[in-house]
């Protein structure tokens, strides 16, 4: 099989030829580097074309993004202004009165331009497709599905005071983002049915910490639940399976999460509970297997295991995963400088060894 297939494979719930790796989430350009053989200013002359050539070299059947980190120098993807903000510097009551003016789901879903919007993610993928050559691109949707982490948006003050103190306002949001996330949902669905993008797509929404959701499951389950089994939809229609990211512990989630049309699941920490050998026993709401975007933690293993311990951990993961669900090997999160690139080797050479 190519990489291509493989994946495929996995994600129909097919015997692929070997466990397929997924890659792109490596957040150290020293890594990269070396990875490459290049300087570093050779890396910074082209990081995206290296970042490739490093994946190549360490046999990554797909990426699902290409991390550059945002200044010569540093490793961080991210910075101050990446993160949602306690205080969004809007008063409650402004922040009611925006959302009083956001148009309505029904608008938003009347005014979205399909042809436009899909012409533009069509030539998105492919060019990208190219520049990825043998390894599957399948770039994470974030906004697909529909939304429930509006804080971004309002900062965390008025966005927990608008889901315990105003639930009309509260509802609006799910719905906005519902449509918002069906509208996307569309786009990837036909780049499915066009071939341009596989059976399986990666999304989801950190609303976990480490001791389990922010808000209440009753709220999510009334409120949001209803809206990412719409915007879920038309994935579903085209054969694409919905796969969830899973930061925290997101176990209080999970009926619902598959009851809306999750099909697998991406990430998992077991520090925080989430351990890979109780979630492969879940099934979709078809009664099908889960597919498994994981392990590798890499907060309690990629950073302190031995290269043997990874192997075994690998092997592991194969193991129990083989009759209960279709796994694709990946990461938790993405692989900080904290992470030796000898783990990181040890990973792809254990799926190649068995």
């Amino acid at each position: 099989m190519n990489n291509r297939e493989r994946l495929e494979a996995a994600f129909t719930l097919e015997k692929p030829d070997r466990t397929p790796i997924l890659g792109g989430w490596i957040a150290c350009p020293e890594h990269i580097m070396k990875l490459a053989g290049v300087t570093e200013d050779q890396y910074w002359q082209d990081p995206q074309g290296v970042s490739i050539r490093a994946y190549e070299i360490l046999g990554t059947d797909g990426l699902a993004n290409i991390l550059v980190p945002k200044e010569r120098g540093s490793y961080r993807i991210v910075d101050q202004h990446s993160y949602a903000h306690s205080d969004s510097g809007k008063s409650l009551e402004d922040t009611v009165a925006f959302i009083d003016a956001m148009p309505s789901p029904e608008k938003i879903e009347a005014d979205f331009n399909f042809n436009e919007s899909y012409a533009k993610f069509r030539d998105e993928l492919i060019s990208m497709q190219k520049k990825c050559g043998d390894m599957l691109w399948m770039p994470a949707q974030w906004s697909a599905g529909a939304k429930i982490t509006w804080f971004f948006d309002f900062g965390y003050e008025n966005y927990f005071c608008i889901i315990g103190l105003y639930p009309d306002h509260a509802r609006k949001l799910m719905e906005i983002g519902g449509a918002r996330g069906r509208c996307q949902s569309r786009l990837i669905a036909q780049a499915v049915k066009d071939g341009i993008f596989p059976h399986a797509v990666f999304l989801g929404e950190d609303i976990c910490t480490q001791r389990g959701p922010m808000i209440s499951v009753d709220f999510m389950e009334e409120y949001y639940a209803p809206q990412l089994k719409y915007g879920l939809e038309p994935l579903l229609e085209a054969g694409c399976r919905p796969i969830w990211h899973s930061d925290g512990d997101i176990r209080l989630l999970m009926d619902f999460l598959i009851d809306s049309g999750i099909k697998g699941f991406q990430g998992f920490q077991p520090e925080c509970g989430m351990l890979l050998d109780e979630i492969v026993k879940r099934r979709t709401r078809d009664g099908e297997k889960l597919v498994i975007l994981g392990p590798l933690a890499v907060t309690t293993e990629l950073p302190v295991c031995t290269p043997a311990q990874i192997k075994e951990k690998v092997r592991h993961a194969i193991e129990i995963c083989k009759d209960e669900a279709s796994l694709v090997m990946f990461t938790s999160n993405t692989i900080n400088p904290d992470v030796p690139l000898e783990n990181i080797k040890a990973m792809h050479e254990a799926v190649r060894e068995l």
